[in-house]
């Protein structure tokens, strides 16, 4: 059973920051429980409002619907009502809500509807496709937008006022003038999550558009940090924030733009640079160099 309904949820949500959590691999690139649940008992001595399991950041698209279900499975079991966890649900509208009933099951809360895999779609095979989802569980859905699966206004509002269900919009395209309009439509209906690669970069100009949270894959290496950053961000705090950028971000991003795929990568690295190593990437991304860890480690030495 789930520990929030679906506007407990989105109340929820927007109080804090979210955790995107790694997925932790064996040697041989197998889930490794054990490691994932200490991973987790680690960061819930920090203070988040959701955690979000095999997400993009926890390589989602790399796992099997099985493996999916364990994590999840066991992201439930460890963080035992402290904190709300939501569950991808991924691929067409057949698979995505069986993911969907998978993770009603598991006790997950809510729901992370990611794009439908590789095939494009017009806007109204989008809302189709996502109150199909909506429709088949009983948990709240927030819509993932991007890629090829980019919601406009009209789209936002038609979901919204169809499914009760549908209880969050995650941005991961940054389009100020299209946020605009979604905000102007639905207003507060929707709790907004940043989800742009590395949330951070855009977190301050965003919460002008109503975006009041954002997935924070570096809280996987830097908690502490991750949360002095959201708490200058929600103080408006201009200085501070660019100082962080300066400070951290910009040389970071600097290293995960080298290659495709360094986006999900660095935060593994990040966590072998603190100590906490989580295992490797599954092809097809791939690992950062040793000598780009080490570049890595000395940025994060910086800061800590």
């Amino acid at each position: 059973m789930p520990n929030h309904s679906p506007q407990e949820l989105a109340t929820q949500l927007k109080s804090g920051l979210l955790s995107f959590p790694v997925t932790h691999f064996t040697d041989d690139l197998q889930f490794d429980e054990a490691r994932y649940r200490d991973h987790l008992a680690w960061l819930s001595e920090y203070p988040v409002a959701g955690l979000f399991a095999a997400g993009g950041t926890g390589e989602g698209f790399s796992l099997t619907p099985a493996e999916i279900d364990q994590v999840v499975r066991a992201a439930v079991t460890e963080v035992n009502g402290k904190v709300p966890v939501v569950a991808p649900a991924t691929g067409g509208t057949v698979n995505a809500i069986a993911q969907a009933k998978a993770a009603e099951a598991a006790g997950a809360d809510g729901v992370l509807l990611m794009p439908p895999y590789l095939t494009e779609a017009g806007q109204a095979g989008l809302v189709e496709h996502i109150s199909a989802v909506c429709g088949s569980t009983g948990l709240g859905v927030i819509v993932y937008s991007r890629a090829n699966a980019v919601l406009n206004d009209r789209s936002v509002e038609a979901l919204a006022d169809r499914n009760a269900t549908l209880i969050g919009f995650k941005d991961g395209v940054g389009d100020i003038e299209n946020l605009t309009r979604i905000y102007a439509s639905v207003g507060d209906r929707l709790a907004y999550i940043g989800g742009l690669p590395t949330a951070e970069t855009f977190a301050l100009p965003l919460l002008q558009l109503g975006v009041s949270t954002y997935s924070s894959a570096i809280f996987n290496f830097v908690p502490q940090y991750a949360l002095d950053f959201y708490a200058d961000v929600k103080a408006q705090d201009r200085d501070a924030v660019y100082r962080r950028v300066k400070e951290f971000l910009i040389p970071y991003l600097d290293i995960r733009d080298r290659t495709k795929g360094y986006a999900v990568s660095i935060i593994k690295a990040g966590l072998a640079a603190v100590g906490r190593p989580a295992g490797g990437v599954r092809p097809p991304l791939q690992n950062l160099t040793d000598g780009e860890l080490a570049e890595l480690t000395t940025l994060i030495n910086k800061i800590s």
